[in-house]
């Protein structure tokens, strides 16, 4: 596993665990290994004088509250587990000046975008949060947890909003790719009916053709009928008027 990179959080110095692969979980100090000391043969020192009770409890008592809040970093390198806990040490107004300048040369280096929604941007901005709860969890615990109770609902919103994010695009995607498929089988059905119009239109010219060809056949049929007849009603008044002299003629010598 790589080394975790460098953060805004402040950390102690890293301790070496095991040289296996068995991790064991860092939940003390006492994990920092000390060189053996060589033997005194001098004169023994006075012991050092006893530390008060309550501070150590209260120090021991911060330091569970920031591997709590804060877990300790774990990495293997050469087959051998490495732990990097949260400082405890108490920050200064300088620490506080230098995380601003730290925050602010990060962002620069990392090309962070000033506006809208950047990863980058959102991952610094967390680790200087981080370090601004380790810093007030060291001066008061009480106001540390709260800290870390408003840090957690934003991360819960933010997370809230990125699943929204996520569904609408995903939703956004499905609705564009139907109306492409929608908008395809539209233009078939479209290619469709002009190719059924076009057809429509040729039978309706056919028809047309039809209906003229035989109109004028009609027409010219009615003519000579027409003309027939008129033929045959002069034939028969010429014979009639044939008729009707011949017997004039036949009853007129009679009188």
């Amino acid at each position: 596993m790589i080394p975790p990179a460098d953060s805004l959080l402040k950390y102690d110095n890293p301790v070496l665990v095991s040289k296996n692969t068995d991790k064991k979980s860092p939940k003390a100090r006492t994990l920092k290994v000390s060189p053996q000391q060589p033997a005194v043969t001098g004169p023994v020192p006075p012991p050092p004088k006893p530390k008060s009770i309550s501070a150590d409890t209260n120090k021991q008592q911060t330091e569970e509250i920031l591997n709590a809040i804060l877990p300790p970093r774990e990495w293997m390198e050469t087959n051998q587990l490495w732990v990097q806990q949260v400082s405890s040490t108490p920050c200064t107004r300088m620490d506080v000046v230098h995380l601003q300048e730290q925050l602010d040369l990060k962002l620069q280096q990392r090309q962070a975008r000033e506006t809208g929604i950047c990863p980058v941007r959102r991952e610094l901005y967390s680790q200087c949060f981080d370090e601004l709860i380790r810093q007030v969890t060291i001066n008061c615990a009480e106001r540390g947890l709260l800290l870390l109770r408003v840090r957690d609902e934003i991360r819960m919103t933010i997370a809230a909003y990125q699943t929204l994010y996520e569904s609408s695009v995903a939703f956004g995607m499905r609705k564009a790719l139907q109306s492409e498929q929608g908008k395809s089988d539209m233009e078939k059905r479209i290619s469709d009916l002009e190719n059924e119009k076009r057809d429509l239109e040729r039978q309706v010219n056919e028809q047309k053709a039809k209906c003229e060809a035989i109109e004028k056949r009609e027409t010219e049929r009615r003519q000579v009928e027409e003309k027939k007849h008129t033929e045959e009603i002069q034939f028969l008044k010429r014979t009639n008027q044939q008729l009707k002299a011949q017997l004039e003629g036949i009853i007129a010598p009679k009188k």
